[in-house]
């Protein structure tokens, strides 16, 4: 077993979907214990959310900007290489600090960048302490925001990724219980279609930028089909005919 005390440590903290009051009182402990903060930015440069939420809890001298191809979808050689990077840049950061904290949006164990840079800093850094913090994610906050519910009595729950195909979403949506949709801003018009093939449009919520100033929450029957922001979230509930209590 490791000795903690003298192995570097690397912590994926969840800050929440943007909202800065949605980050837990022990993210905030973990981003201040941190010797450094790092934020990842995709390679156009300009601030993202788990920045934009971290300065809110610690200085901009901690915070320490990486690059990642976050915005690179069809180039795996390009994406990976991003990571490549990334990863030697974090390794570094941990030879000179000892404590790096790694901010992502949501949870950082729910589709996350973090999962590849812990693996790839596993190799770099073979003594290194993986810690997560877990974080509030997207779908908790639309359910809060919107009122849906996401699960009641035995209904599953099933999170859909839609990046991996419309095709996919149309399964789960025809199957039992909640269907949450990540990443799918680019074919909301496939999205749209699927719901309403399936009978699930009329209870169907969508939501982007949640607790920002541009949040936009609506039914999903409202949505044309038109592009969405990549990070929208889509939250399908099943009919519910039983009455209170009735899927108990």
């Amino acid at each position: 077993m490791p000795d903690v005390m003298s192995s570097n440590r690397l912590v994926g903290v969840g800050v929440g979907p943007g909202d800065p009051e949605l980050v837990t009182v022990k993210g905030v402990n973990a981003l201040r214990a941190a010797d450094v903060v790092v934020v990842p930015v995709m390679d156009t440069g300009e601030r993202g959310r788990a920045e934009a939420t971290v300065l809110h809890y610690v200085g901009r001298e901690k915070v320490v900007r990486v690059v990642f191809a976050l915005n690179e979808r069809s180039d795996r050689g390009r994406r990976e290489a991003a990571w490549d990077a990334a990863g030697a840049k974090v390794a570094e950061l941990l030879r000179a600090h000892g404590s790096v904290a790694f901010a992502t949006i949501g949870d950082p164990n729910v589709y996350s960048t973090f999962t590849y840079l812990a693996q790839t800093i596993a190799e770099l850094v073979p003594d290194v302490v993986v810690e997560t913090v877990p974080g509030i994610t997207a779908m908790q906050d639309l359910a809060a925001r919107s009122g849906a519910v996401l699960t009641e009595g035995t209904e599953p729950l099933t999170l859909v990724p839609v990046t991996a195909g419309a095709a996919v979403l149309k399964d789960a949506l025809s199957g039992p219980g909640t269907v949450v949709a990540y990443k799918f801003g680019r074919q909301a018009g496939a999205v749209v279609e699927a719901l309403r093939e399936t009978g699930r449009i009329e209870e169907a919520v969508w939501g982007s930028a949640l607790g920002l100033d541009e949040e936009s929450i609506r039914p999903a029957g409202e949505l044309d089909g038109s592009p969405l922001p990549y990070l929208s979230t889509l939250i399908a509930p099943p009919r519910r005919d039983g009455g209170r209590g009735g899927k108990l």
